[in-house]
């Protein structure tokens, strides 16, 4: 007996040797490309880091079991060429596998037009262009948490819904708020509204007066912000030292906001703005307790959606390449769009063939500081909008990957 004991003792060493084979240098490697110390570094930046490792170790001690895993990360200064180069670098000398969160749209554009032609797993949670899935839609390329079109369809369309008829957008000059523009001015217009004009501004503007001005002059009832983070902390400022969303006459729309904006602004000048986001950390017991654990490995702060979505695409990718028994770029990518996607982040989600992750979405309003009972307690829910109404529809999409 002791032969055939020897000869299965040999076949069960060549088929684990083959199976890790499968993994390419024998590591699963991760970049985290991302804003480090401008305007989008407190929704993204070191927390995204921070996000990407709490999927890492929790995958370890699952499916991963026995792998090797790497992470890395660079600053990518909101420039699109720099985010090319540094992604670049990443798959060809480094043997990246995969990149994550990609704030910024015009590097997340550039570095999916490089996905197309190197490979690699790109996964965006970070940038807000529906170019992603839409004209500019890769089969390696995954947008993860929301979008302009997202955005748009929750404080455009529940405000013009409710009577503020009448628009006049500050947008970000470059290709996310041009894209949350367009979006919201025809989720307005959908719903019986008029947009009367629009002002733009440079990323990471520092005076907003004369933007603000305009848009006061334009006697529109809604002033809405088609800008994200410290642009739109700014923007908002601006407009309370003129007076406006104080209390009657025009509003302010902020069409993408997170947490860590209204934790800069704080709910005395937050209170009562609306809009739309994919994660909040005291939705549910599962939340609240990824949400917790983020909190003592990140400086006390809770994570944003775009945070959360880090952990939640990294999770899956890791899934993926341990169900597919390989890190090629073109299994894993078929993977993932076949396993379910279960985290404590996302909800009803499912990747689409355009690589668009739809899931729930939710209509949240600040609270006054009289309804907070501690600390990050900052929003209430207005309403859920399903995953299947929340992203535009792939009827419109104009993605090569999606069958007419």
């Amino acid at each position: 007996m002791r032969p055939m004991r020897h000869s299965l003792a040999l076949a069960a060493l060549a088929l684990c040797a083959g199976a890790q084979a499968q993994i390419s240098d024998d590591v699963v490697k991760i970049g985290v490309l991302t804003d480090m110390a401008g305007p989008y570094s407190g929704m993204g930046g070191a927390g995204s880091v921070v996000a990407a490792k709490m999927a890492i170790d929790d995958c370890l001690k699952a499916e991963c079991k026995g792998m090797k895993i790497e992470v890395v990360s660079a600053d990518h200064q909101n420039k699109a060429d720099i985010a090319a180069t540094k992604a670049r670098e990443w798959l060809d000398r480094d043997k990246v596998d995969a990149l994550a969160d990609l704030t910024n749209s015009a590097g997340a554009l550039a570095v999916q037009k490089l996905i197309k032609e190197k490979g690699g797993i790109a996964m965006y949670s970070g940038p807000a262009t529906t170019r992603l899935t839409d004209e500019d839609c890769a089969e390696n390329g995954f947008h993860w948490m929301f979008d302009t079109y997202s955005s748009a369809s929750g404080a455009a369309a529940a405000l013009t819904r409710n009577g503020d008829k009448s628009w006049f957008f500050v947008t970000v000059d470059y290709a996310f708020g041009h894209s949350l523009e367009k979006d919201a001015s025809d989720m307005v217009k959908a719903n019986g509204g008029t947009v009367l004009g629009s002002v733009r501004h440079p990323l990471n503007a520092s005076d907003f007066s004369s933007f603000i001005l305009q848009a006061q002059n334009s006697k529109a009832q809604v002033i809405g912000l088609a800008n994200g983070a410290q642009d739109t902390v700014n923007a908002i400022k601006a407009a309370r030292e003129f007076g406006i969303g104080s209390g009657k006459g025009q509003k302010v729309a902020s069409l993408l906001m997170f947490l860590t904006d209204v934790h800069s602004l704080g709910l005395k000048q937050a209170q009562g703005l609306m809009f739309s986001e994919g994660f909040y950390w005291d939705m549910d017991d599962r939340t609240r307790a990824f949400s917790a654990r983020f909190e003592k490995l990140h400086k006390g702060f809770k994570p944003t959606m775009v945070q959360a979505g880090v952990y939640s695409s990294v999770r899956h990718y890791l899934k993926s390449v341990a169900a597919a028994k390989t890190d090629d770029w073109k299994t894993v990518a078929q993977k993932m769009r076949e396993l379910p996607i279960d985290d404590p982040v996302m909800r009803n989600a499912s990747i689409r063939p355009d690589g668009r992750v739809i899931h729930d979405m939710y209509l949240f309003q600040v609270k006054a500081p009289s309804e907070s009972k501690g600390p990050w307690d900052y929003y209430k829910t207005v309403s859920t909008i399903p995953a299947q109404t929340a992203f535009k529809p792939l009827a419109q999409s104009a993605c090569p990957l999606v069958k007419k």
